[in-house]
């Protein structure tokens, strides 16, 4: 089979409006070339979900590219300086919805497998893929349930690149060896409504609530450690009232989220929210939504072979980060995974005129050829 080209297959990817939960054929693109070299292609579709697990051998260790072929809408299409599922070129750069998060990344994990697979057909261990098209949503379907279904039959992932745009001002300066935790509280103060001109018929949920936001805010959970910063506490949205100037609400509506690092668990958290509740003698409801674990990859092969790797194509030294907002990682690195998140510059994803330096495709393409020959040659 001959080997495609990063930008043409980039392109191939783009011009698929594989809008969340949307694949468009993506999937069954990517499985035809990894068929070619001898994966074994097992489609695994949840609900409105399309997934993808192909493997290519049946020993340890096992490495995974894993990725997602949604995208986010366009937004107005308009907007947009060229058609945001016309793949173009403009100055160097390839524009697209999914250029950057991260069909450049699909592009450049397969032509680096058909290169690697042709250079050392022999080479050790295995290799696979885990593709989603459920990244960017509500994430029930995708990279979750693979993993889950992975885990029943005890296959075990030993090392995983996920192809996130972790690059900040030029490729690879950057890589993502872990991602905070992510806990999100939904509170209702309940109180009594009423007459502004009758309070003493009326409880007020807003002046009760006001004492123990604030103190809320102050708390210092904890104080991080080298890879993490201090667990953040911030109110998203905050809602009571009917409108009216002359009506005390019945209740307060508060949605808060907090990122925490690996120095609390959301156990803790969840338990100091609530004994502080207590304290205050609110009448109260509370809600939680558990939408990640923080991960952590501190040391290991597959950080030394990334390190190796973006030194060999770029000639400069990579910075291990875990910044930025949840990943799929999350679901994978709790097998035991060694999990890293290496891909594009992230400087407009997500955004109108989503772009990806069309030279960056292809060391990124060299990039994870040099992590698997690191690894498995």
């Amino acid at each position: 089979m001959s080997h495609d080209s990063v930008f043409d297959l980039a392109c191939d990817l783009i011009a698929r409006p594989s809008v969340t939960p949307e694949d468009c054929g993506c999937q069954t693109m990517m499985a035809e070339r990894l068929h070619h070299l001898d994966f074994h292609i097992e489609p695994m579709i949840f609900a409105d979900t399309t997934n993808l697990w192909a493997r290519r051998g049946t020993t340890s260790p096992l490495f995974c590219f894993a990725g997602h072929t949604d995208v986010v809408p366009s937004g107005p299409t308009e907007q947009w300086q060229t058609p945001p599922f016309e793949p173009t070129v403009i100055d160097g750069f390839l524009y697209g919805r999914g250029a950057a998060d991260m069909k450049g990344s699909l592009a450049a994990m397969l032509t680096a497998t058909q290169r690697f697979v042709s250079d050392y057909p022999d080479h050790r261990g295995s290799i696979a893929y885990l593709i989603t098209s459920d990244e960017e949503g509500p994430f029930i379907n995708g990279t979750t349930k693979v993993i889950d279904t992975l885990e029943a039959r005890e296959e075990k992932i030993d090392y995983c690149i996920v192809g996130e745009p972790s690059s900040t001002e030029r490729l690879g300066d950057v890589v993502k060896n872990g991602r905070r935790g992510s806990l999100t509280g939904d509170l209702v103060i309940h109180g009594i409504q009423g007459h502004v001109a009758y309070p003493h018929l009326s409880d007020n949920p807003v002046h009760r609530a006001a004492p123990i936001l604030a103190e809320l805010t102050q708390v210092h959970w904890d104080n991080g450690n080298e890879f993490f910063p201090p667990t953040s506490f911030q109110i998203a949205n905050i809602n009571a009232g009917t409108g009216a100037s002359n009506v005390i609400p019945g209740q307060l509506n508060v949605q808060f989220n907090f990122r925490y690092s690996t120095q609390v668990t959301d156990h803790q958290l969840v338990e100091q929210v609530r004994h502080m509740l207590d304290t205050h003698a609110l009448n109260y409801s509370l809600d939680w939504t558990y939408n990640g674990q923080p991960f952590l990859t501190d040391s290991g092969e597959l950080v030394e072979a990334v390190k190796y790797a973006v030194h060999t194509t770029t000639g400069y030294h990579t910075q291990l980060l875990t910044t930025g907002g949840t990943s799929d990682g999350r679901f994978i690195a709790k097998t035991g995974a060694q999990v890293i998140e290496l891909g594009p510059v992230n400087a407009t994803i997500h955004k109108i005129n989503e772009c990806v330096r069309v030279s960056d495709l292809e060391t990124l393409e060299q990039t994870y050829y040099e992590i698997l020959k690191r690894l498995l040659a």
